[in-house]
């Protein structure tokens, strides 16, 4: 049975006050024998958490939801959505709960909220439930993701339960505490647009525009601009992930926020050998979440969004639906300009650079990048040596080094700017075999080379001597990768 604590932790309640009919009130389960395995002190820090009491045993019942504040009322949330294609009008936190909002060291309000807590009225036959390693998987992917700039998710803690969750094979149980600016997806939205209440789906996006992009509400048409504002943030994340090879690997539309922050570090991995066919999911077996299609997913998605807010648009069906293509349209040209500036960067070469050409010099590159499988964070990370005058450790990640002088001459006659490629290419993603290495010590306890990881991937710029292992790539002997959803 869920206690109070005493915690010095205020949790606001706001979503399930302003929402009810998407939040159902619910308790974490009892866990057999709490165990803090990684907590991120410098978020701790953020929040206006102290780290010692989170470590503490009021701290670590925080953690897994059974020592909330008093006037906390935690809830598991509802919301829909389209899975590899097939729309689901039930989905729901079926592991996860909310349990509240707090307010951050700089006046923003954040949700606190955990996963693998317990079944929930949403698990669907599932036992709510999460293993050490997917926790821990998401913990670091989470602080490497924040790391590399891009808008994340964050991960709180991990704290082991002390039973056994059943996959495959018995694994170690843990509860992850995760912090987002809010859980609002494009799924709330095709929930609330399914019960045929249109004053839900009102108050729904007036909490968003509030949460996450308040210039909408003086715009002339504050739905269209929520929608727009929505459109431009993920339109700049999915040029981010594509920029530093991140394949998310499960874009359902339950899992497309509309704050613009990834969320849901599932069967998701870090793209090395560069191919956009590139698929770590184990459930993707038709490719619909590769690499590569990313950003059509992206946009597939918010054309889902478009559909649910069509009531809000306008009061007549059809201009509802011109006003919503018309925004939609903006998607391609926000992530054209979104990942032009990200490549030029990442080149070296200035703003002002001709388009068409860049445009030309890619896919150039990219025909040469995977038809010798190169490593793709290793090739720009070699890149600016290269801008220094030494083109060797570029040249010998390709089996034929040829095909690439041609194309480095060019470049080099543009006078890319090294030192302003090394501040944009990261020395250390998480590589998976690492990733994978470190899982399996943690789960049997040993969390040195968990440590060591993070140690690398929260500072990826920053090369260092000791670290060389973390800016290689797999050995030839790792073999093909999969990832899965860990329920």
């Amino acid at each position: 049975m869920s206690i109070p604590s005493s915690s010095p932790v205020t949790l606001d309640d706001r979503f399930a006050r302003h929402l009810p009919e998407l939040a159902v009130p619910w308790r974490a389960d009892e866990p057999a024998d709490p165990r803090l395995l990684v907590l991120d002190e410098q978020l701790a820090a953020e929040l206006d958490l102290d780290p010692a009491w989170l470590r503490g045993p009021e701290g670590v019942r925080l953690l897994v939801g059974v020592g909330v504040p008093d006037g906390a009322n935690p809830v598991a949330q509802a919301y829909a959505g389209h899975q590899f294609g097939s729309f689901v009008p039930r989905l729901g936190d079926g592991r996860a709960l909310l349990l509240g909002e707090l307010v951050d060291a700089e006046g923003h309000v954040r949700d606190l909220h955990l996963k693998g807590s317990g079944r929930t009225p949403f698990a669907r036959g599932g036992d709510g439930l999460a293993a050490v390693g997917p926790m821990l998987r998401e913990y670091v992917v989470s602080r490497a993701m924040h790391a590399l700039g891009i808008p994340t998710t964050r991960s709180l803690a991990v704290v082991a339960t002390g039973r056994t969750v059943r996959r495959e094979t018995p694994l170690p149980g843990a509860v992850l505490a995760r912090v987002a600016s809010s859980h609002l997806r494009v799924g709330s939205f095709q929930y609330a647009r399914a019960t045929g209440e249109p004053d839900l789906l009102r108050r729904l996006a007036d909490h968003a525009i509030a949460r996450h992009h308040p210039d909408a509400a003086g715009a002339d048409q504050p739905y269209v601009a929520l929608f727009e504002a929505v459109v431009a943030a993920q339109a700049s994340l999915v040029a981010r992930w594509m920029l530093v090879g991140f394949v998310h690997g499960v874009m359902n539309t339950d899992n497309m926020t509309i704050s613009g922050e990834t969320i849901d570090y599932g069967p998701c991995a870090f793209m090395e050998a560069f191919d956009p066919a590139t698929v770590y999911s184990s459930i993707d077996r038709g490719g619909r979440y590769a690499y590569g299609n990313q950003p059509l997913v992206a946009q597939w998605n918010l054309a889902r969004l478009a559909e649910s807010l069509l009531p809000l648009l306008h009061e007549d069906q059809e201009r509802a639906v011109e006003l919503a293509e018309a925004s939609l349209a903006g998607f391609p040209r926000a992530y054209d300009a979104a990942w032009s500036a990200g490549m030029r960067a990442k080149l070296g070469l200035p703003a002002d650079s001709d388009p068409t050409a860049l445009a030309a010099s890619t896919d150039e590159l990219s025909t040469l990048l995977q038809g010798g499988r190169v490593d793709h964070t290793s090739f720009f990370r070699a890149l600016a040596v290269a801008a220094r005058g030494d083109a060797e450790p570029t040249r010998r990640l390709f089996p034929d080094p040829v095909p690439i002088d041609d194309w480095l001459a060019r470049w080099r006659a543009l006078g890319p700017d090294a030192d302003a490629m090394d501040r944009v290419n990261p020395v250390y993603i998480p590589r998976n075999h690492l990733v994978e290495e470190a899982l399996a010590a943690a789960s049997d306890g040993d969390l040195k080379p968990l440590d060591r990881l993070l140690e690398a991937v929260t500072a990826p710029y920053d090369e260092r001597p000791g670290l060389e292992r973390y800016a290689a790539a797999a050995p030839p002997d790792f073999g093909a990768y999969r990832t899965f959803c860990g329920t």
